[in-house]
């Protein structure tokens, strides 16, 4: 029986990087689900977003989905792992496979951002989770500045092109870079392709552990 994927994204543009990511697996369907409102109120430093977060998860377990995804690091945060603990089906969060491969690497890293609000919800969780994990990872994070309004105006050549610009310069520093958000993971596929220089990103670890939990 096909199972289904339940997609907590906090921005449409984020849905066709599950799609994508799934398109060969005819086992898993996909149901999306999207609150842009979220990341404003985080922004805006808002109270009992936590609760909000919540009910939107309760809401989406209610569609009888087996397992969900949340593609937000912001929306991550927000959650408390004894809340998580107790509901009936696996949470997954996008941003752990991620981490754990940042943790295997024992080099500098850099780690790029676009969106400066998700900057300290993911730094915060990435050193947790090494804690965690009794590891210590030498990690820079760098904002693209003014560039994350770009996406949100629909202006994805012009947002790529910038991220491909700085991925070129930071190539140089000689140190592991990856992105930290789905909306670059275009950019850094096409740096990787032209330039076979390999830039981790949340989607390369994440399929296999979908499939993994929800067998």
């Amino acid at each position: 029986m096909r199972k289904k994927l339940g997609c907590l994204h906090a921005h449409y543009s984020n849905i066709e990087y599950i799609e994508q990511a799934f398109q060969s697996d005819e086992d898993i369907g996909i149901i999306h689900f999207v609150d842009p409102g979220v990341i404003k109120h985080v922004s805006k430093g808002s109270n009992d977003l936590a609760h909000k977060v919540k009910e939107q998860i309760e809401w989406i377990i209610s569609c009888d989905v087996d397992a969900i995804l949340i593609t937000c690091t912001n929306y991550i945060a927000l959650l408390k792992d004894e809340t998580l603990s107790n509901l009936p089906i696996p949470i997954i969060k996008i941003d752990e496979p991620y981490f754990e491969s940042i943790c295997s690497k024992h080099q500098p890293q850099t780690i790029l951002f676009t969106n400066p609000a998700t900057v300290e919800g993911t730094m915060a969780r990435l050193h947790q989770y090494a804690k965690h994990q009794g590891i210590s990872v030498d990690v820079v994070a760098k904002v693209i500045e003014h560039t994350f309004d770009l996406i949100m105006q629909g202006k994805k050549e012009a947002y790529d092109e910038v991220i491909l610009r700085t991925l070129h310069t930071l190539s140089a520093e000689q140190k592991s870079i990856s992105v930290a958000q789905l909306s670059m993971v275009d950019a850094a596929q096409q740096f990787e392709d032209r330039t076979r220089i390999k830039i981790l990103h949340p989607l390369k670890p994440l399929v296999n552990i979908v499939k993994s939990t929800m067998k």
